[in-house]
């Protein structure tokens, strides 16, 4: 569904995507408006499915894990439906996204140390060509969607 968002809710969205814990009150001094006008519109894009959750963000390094990796995946013959029916339960896996493309599956993962990035690499091999590339840095980290244009 697609919904037409006034520049109003574009800045209350701005707001919530750079700090979703930010009072009512803070972002209506931001937006011109009350805490309440502010609260209403946030219900009104939560139950339209323009705001679809809020989360907490942990580092990955102050956890224990000291590598992130972006994997894909280019299925076997007959392995992708498998493979999809047990890639949730892959502690590794932060993200994954069924892509268009040579390969099938990219993942987002997060592992201890090369001895760990080696045994996941030999799960998935049952399932596929496996490329691996570790992340250096974030160039772009959970950049905000804004209003096209902008």
């Amino acid at each position: 569904m697609n919904v037409n968002i006034d520049a109003l809710n574009w800045e209350i969205l701005k707001c919530l995507q750079a700090n979703a814990r930010e009072s009512f009150a803070n972002m209506g001094r931001k937006v011109g408006l009350t805490p309440p006008a502010v609260a209403e519109r946030v219900k009104k894009m939560e139950d339209l499915g323009i705001i679809t959750g809020y989360k907490t963000e942990v580092s990955y390094t102050h956890v224990g894990y000291q590598l992130k990796a972006i994997i894909t995946v280019k299925a076997f013959m007959g392995k992708l439906k498998p493979f999809l029916e047990v890639v949730d339960s892959f502690s590794e896996v932060v993200n994954c996204y069924r892509i268009t493309g040579n390969e099938n599956i990219i993942m987002e993962v997060v592992l201890e140390n090369q001895s760990h990035l080696e045994k996941f690499i030999d799960k998935l091999i049952t399932y596929g060509e496996a490329r691996t590339h570790i992340i250096l840095s974030n160039v772009i980290y959970n950049s905000p969607i804004k209003k096209g244009g902008d």
